[in-house]
């Protein structure tokens, strides 16, 4: 049956992802006779679609599992996605929205029943899409962070640790988004530098005409000024301490003091104190015992404390009190001013710093072990580059702030009483009795008033290597099966912005909890960026839809072509050019089976391609070998390399054109059943990589039982291999291209044969491949000695072949082709010499890639000899 020249993906795909779900391959249950290897996907937002990011770090975590399952062990990937308060309930208020309900005009309960139905539609969207790039996630463990035993247990968390008083209550200046009304963490908030203006403001000083100038980036927080600080050794202000200024506009009376935190170089030298709005102004009012005004209301309008424009956005009032202050003649000058301005990660919205009651965790102590578990690489980060930035960032840590002020998420388990205390327990029941036992009591259920907020999203995934095996764990504290065969995970694949977020706390809960870390290694991926080296981002319309990539490409294609340029730590800069050449490599391999498929065979074995097998077989290994040494150090980017250049250079470049019959002829029994061995193995190969076309290339090999499939088919075990024979083979092959290029450049057709003349002291290595090259360069006589009268020559390592043409050489033209291959084989010498050089490459690589390195150098060196002696030779001939 003729096949069509171009792979078809879509006959394929949808084909073959229900075989392996109708066949329940992706499911996985404890087996103590196999070796388990797990998997936690970073859960994604319930709200979200499938974006490029998701695209690499999904592929590469199901390149780990594919092949983890090949190896023969028990592979679980488990599936899930987060709650998302911030941005769900951000999504669900725009819905009421348009349907005309205002959030504060329905109850809590109201809302969540809104929520609930929003998720039940849309929550599922990016679990789905995700199957169409072929994730083969367990989804019989599918996972959300609300389900209803997870929510048990984030909650069984906040009472132990507020047990433990780890967890405490209190007035703290935090990161408010006014866009999400909500309090973050410091991890939330994302720098960006702002082109903003610096307003230098007169302060009249009370009984006098003398005024003081000050510099501020938010003329619109003067109404919350309590007073103006100058350095108590600043000789320009002494003469004020004890007087008090006026507050523009509202003419307020405030203290001048004095504190050394005042720079006398910068600016004026003089700060106005807004403690409600100003983490360091507040830390001069703690010390001063200042009062604290808050004129912002929670969504960034201005309150009835401000006295004047109340009402109205806290950025609009920025300019009309500037203009104000212009009219009044108290602004003495405006100047352009670039400043790091702290936006909220999720909504965008430019943070304020606010006083507010809020719950936190105590990160000193129980960051500890999690610090101690990546500096002693108990926990491996891939590239390690990024243990310093750890390591900076748990040194330096600050209390969490875990409260948000949200309906949707993990309502906190904190109960208020009449008597103004409050009780921590897991449930109403548990949290009544807990207040009549410590306050001697006779309360009943209605007095009790649960917290509003709920927690932070991160405070539920923090538990998610724990909790999606054994949510029950945090309350009964024994492991379940699920729990003692899975855990730790063994590979992590995130993104780097979620080191603290969510890798690092998780680390943290694991040791807390677990007393072990939650997983071995965390593979950090890089961000996909466009050609033009920006993030890829819906608003600024530079990322392609996945699915019509998918849709375009096939999703082989795709994978490939995020991985082409993808190194770990490294930023991918994605063009879609990539995704092509993965969808030309997969037709590739569909026209090399279809060029085995068609050879008529004949009973018997064909001797000449037996040097052919040798060196193909070799070759895998050490193939193989390499690829095994990337895996190992998640070089995964060079691991598909390694695969793309065995199949398209070896395998159907050299291999094939090799061992290929005559037109028409049949090709020996032997040497086809060898040839669809090695395709059955560059197969699973490339399977982890490319799961749709290798699956549906297996099964076109030959007949496979229902329910047989290469997703469970053995790796190839390595093997030894003849390193000699290969470089002999690299050796013949450069000859043959050699001989190629001499027809390309003269115009001598491929058809025509021509005979060659070897200077070689390893006369034995030509006789072996004499028959390949022969067959591949078209030659007729191969002979063997030191010269060739009118003849084109080139050299390849320490040996000169002579191709004799019947057009008279001009000699002058040779030796300006030697001197360019001179320049060009010492520029080679030297950048070789330079890596061998490099103490680092020497000590880490395999020591079968710093041996390859080194016969190089010693090919180059002798080249180089080679070439010098024929420009010698030249030169006397002319």
């Amino acid at each position: 049956m003729a096949r069509s020249t171009k792979y078809n993906p879509k006959n394929s795909e949808s084909k073959w992802y229900q075989y392996w779900i109708k066949h329940d391959m992706f499911h996985s249950e404890p087996d103590d006779q196999k070796e388990a290897y797990s998997i936690v996907i970073p859960p994604p937002n319930v709200t979200g679609v499938l974006h490029m990011g998701h695209m690499l770090n999904n592929t590469i975590q199901d390149i780990l599992v594919r092949k983890a399952r090949m190896e023969g062990k028990n592979a679980c990937w488990v599936p899930g996605t987060d709650h998302a308060s911030i941005a769900t309930e951000a999504r669900v208020v725009a819905m009421l929205k348009e349907k005309g309900i205002a959030k504060k005009s329905i109850s809590r309960e109201e809302f969540l029943t809104y929520a609930w139905e929003w998720k039940e539609k849309y929550g599922g969207i990016i679990l789905e899409q995700l199957k169409k790039l072929g994730a083969s996630c367990d989804w019989e463990r599918t996972r959300f962070t609300m389900d209803q035993d997870l929510s048990e247990a984030v909650i069984q968390v906040f009472v132990d640790l507020h047990k433990k008083g780890k967890i405490y209550r209190g007035i703290r200046m935090v990161n408010w988004d006014p866009k999400g009304r909500t309090a973050l963490s410091d991890d939330e908030v994302i720098f960006k530098e702002i082109n903003s203006k610096l307003y230098h403001i007169d302060y009249r000083i009370e009984g006098t005409e003398e005024t003081l100038t000050i510099a501020t980036t938010r003329p619109e927080t003067i109404m919350a000024d309590v007073a103006i600080c100058v350095h108590p050794e600043d000789p320009r202000y002494r003469h004020l301490k004890g007087r008090q200024a006026l507050i523009p506009l509202i003419g307020k009376p405030i203290p001048i003091i004095e504190d050394a935190y005042v720079d006398m170089e910068f600016g004026t030298g003089c700060l106005k104190i807004t403690p409600a709005h100003d983490i360091n102004d507040y830390e001069i009012g703690q010390r001063h015992q200042l009062e604290v005004i808050d004129i912002l209301n929670d969504d960034g309008t201005l309150n009835e404390k401000a006295s004047i424009l109340v009402g109205e956005d806290r950025f609009v009032a920025r300019k009309k009190i500037a203009k104000l202050l212009k009219e009044a003649g108290q602004l003495s000058k405006e100047e352009e001013y670039a400043s790091n301005v702290g936006h909220s990660e999720r909504t965008d919205a430019v943070i304020e710093p606010r006083l507010s009651m809020q719950w936190f965790l105590k990160m000193e102590e129980i960051t500890q072990p999690a610090l101690r578990a990546v500096m002693d690489d108990a926990v491996r980060l891939f590239p390690p580059k990024f243990k310093n930035m750890y390591k900076s960032w748990m040194e330096n840590v600050r209390d969490w702030c875990i409260s948000r002020q949200l309906w949707w998420g993990h309502r906190i388990p904190a109960y208020y009483l009449p008597n103004g205390k409050y009780v921590v327990a897991a449930s109403p029941e548990e949290a009544l009795v807990l207040a009549n036992q410590q306050f001697d009591g006779q309360f009943s259920e209605s007095d009790l008033m649960q917290d509003e907020d709920v927690l932070d999203t991160w405070f539920s995934s923090w538990l998610w290597p724990i909790s999606v095996f054994d949510p029950e764990f945090f309350k009964t504290g024994k492991k379940n099966k699920d729990l003692s065969y899975y855990y730790p995970t063994n590979d992590l694949v995130t993104a780097p912005e979620i080191l603290f977020f969510w890798v690092a706390r998780m680390i943290i809960a694991g040791y807390e909890y677990m007393g072990e870390k939650p997983f071995r290694n965390v593979y950090l991926t890089g961000i996909v960026r466009d050609k033009l080296g920006r993030k890829m981002s819906k608003s600024l319309g530079n990322s392609p839809d996945p699915l019509e990539l998918i849709e375009n490409y096939g999703a082989d294609g795709v994978r490939t072509g995020m991985l082409f340029s993808s190194p770990a730590g490294n930023d991918l800069p994605f063009d879609e050019k990539l995704v092509e050449q993965g969808r030309n490599f997969s037709n590739k391999i569909w026209n090399a089976f279809r060029l085995i498929e068609s050879w008529e065979v004949k009973t018997g074995t064909d001797q000449s391609n037996q040097t052919a097998i040798a060196w193909f077989e070799n070759r895998f290994h050490q193939a193989l070998t390499e690829l095994t040494d990337h895996f190992d150090k998640f070089r995964i980017s060079d691991a598909l390399m390694t695969v793309y250049k065995l199949v398209w250079d070896d395998f159907c470049s050299w291999y094939l054109e090799m061992i290929k019959p005559e037109y028409q002829k049949p090709i020996d029994q032997e040497t086809k059943w060898q040839t669809i061995s090695f395709f059955e193995d560059l197969m699973k190969l490339l399977h982890p990589f490319m799961p749709f076309i290798t699956e549906e290339l297996w099964h076109q090999i030959k007949e496979r039982a229902d329910g047989e499939a290469i997703m469970c088919a053995p790796w190839p075990e390595t093997k030894s291999f003849d390193l000699g024979l290969i470089s002999n083979a690299q050796q013949v092959f450069e000859v043959i291209s050699q001989v190629r290029n001499i027809r390309a450049s003269k115009g001598i057709s491929p058809k025509e044969t021509l005979n060659m003349t070897i200077h070689t002291k390893t006369q034995g290595l030509y006789g072996k491949f004499e028959g390949i090259i022969k067959k591949l360069a078209n030659i007729g006589e191969v002979r063997f000695a030191e010269k060739e009268e009118n003849a084109l020559s080139f050299v390849v390592k320490a040996d000169e072949i002579f191709i004799p043409i019947e057009e008279k050489i001009d000699p002058e033209k040779e030796k300006e082709s030697l001197l360019s291959e001179l320049e060009y084989t010492r520029g080679f010498l030297n950048t070789v010499a330079k890596k061998l050089e490099n103490e680092r490459f020497v000590k880490n690589a395999p020591e079968a890639v710093v041996l390859r390195e080194k016969k190089k150098m010693e090919d180059a060196q002798s080249k180089i000899t080679a070439l010098e002696e024929n420009l010698k030779k030249l030169e006397q001939i002319s």
